[in-house]
């Protein structure tokens, strides 16, 4: 049976690849986020419309 490539080749290209650091996060998770335009849409604007 062939295979296509050594595997001892395998996992070369990111042993090579230099490591940059990770960018910061700027925004929130999605349910954070869900949670938070939920309170601004639905529950604050039945607040303010029986108020």
């Amino acid at each position: 049976m062939g295979s296509h490539g050594s595997i001892t080749k395998a996992g070369k290209v990111r042993s090579q690849t230099p490591k940059i650091p990770p960018k910061p996060k700027k925004d929130l998770p999605p349910r954070r986020r869900n949670w938070r335009n939920y309170r601004r849409r639905i529950l604050y604007a039945q607040q303010a419309a029986s108020a």
